[in-house]
């Protein structure tokens, strides 16, 4: 049966039988894999503490009829400690996973691999606060499938400005003349953070207030779970 080896981000794992385990990964080159990994619930796995939630691993794997056999796991980053013993970092972290499971499928999708990679090892780290982290993994890799929002012209007609209207279901901001009536107004502070948490502008990001990010992370919330057709049931758990 073919061997193959690629980079993998640990999305979830589920149990099979009595010692093993499937591993939902997604991949730098194969994209979204699911594949068992045998015994790696006994105490003697050489590689069990490898494949957990977080994990960022060098796999290699051999393709099986329904699913795919993982033979060996290298660890490249070791987040999945430092994450789980944060709180807000844990549930930004399940978001973030979780978001990476919807989006993504077979096809390759590098671009949504070495965000995810990235975003998780910033959480390891303590970069950023949690909640920043995630508003801003959830803007760009809602851009990369193709659901890029405006923070600055008019999302339904294009037109130019500063606007302060925002209607998730169009795109973002919106000028009076498309802004329908009882549309919320955001601050200029707000809509500055989310264009900053969209850009990677962490310097902006970082000096806005608790209020505006609390502000902006509702929109950033609301605009997820517009797009997303189920929802991200992790969200409702983030610590805020």
């Amino acid at each position: 049966m073919p061997v193959y080896r690629d980079e993998a981000v640990v999305l979830r794992t589920h149990k099979l039988g009595e010692a093993d385990r499937i591993v939902t990964m997604l991949t730098r080159q194969h994209g979204k894999v699911r594949a068992v990994a045998k015994g790696v619930r006994r105490t003697a796995s050489k590689f069990g503490a490898r494949l957990e939630p977080f994990m960022v691993a060098d796999v290699q794997l051999y393709e099986g009829r329904s699913l795919d056999i993982i033979t060996q796991a290298e660890s490249l980053g070791s987040y999945g400690a430092q994450i789980t013993a944060d709180y807000p970092s844990y549930t930004a972290a399940s978001a973030m996973v979780e978001t990476a499971d919807k989006l993504t499928e077979a096809e390759g999708s590098l671009q949504q691999y070495l965000l995810l990679v990235g975003g998780l090892r910033s959480l390891s780290r303590r970069e950023h606060g949690p909640s920043l982290t995630l508003d801003s993994y959830l803007l760009r890799a809602l851009s990369m499938a193709g659901w890029a929002p405006s923070f600055q012209d008019c999302a339904r007609c294009g037109a130019a400005g500063t606007y302060s209207a925002v209607v998730v279901q169009l795109g973002g901001v919106v000028c009076d003349d498309c802004a329908p009536p009882g549309t919320p107004r955001l601050t200029p502070e707000t809509i500055a953070l989310l264009g900053a948490l969209l850009s990677g502008d962490w310097a902006s990001a970082g000096a806005a207030s608790e209020r505006t990010r609390a502000q902006a992370t509702g929109i950033v919330a609301a605009y997820t779970q517009w797009h997303l057709e189920r929802g991200l049931r992790s969200l409702e758990h983030v610590s805020r």
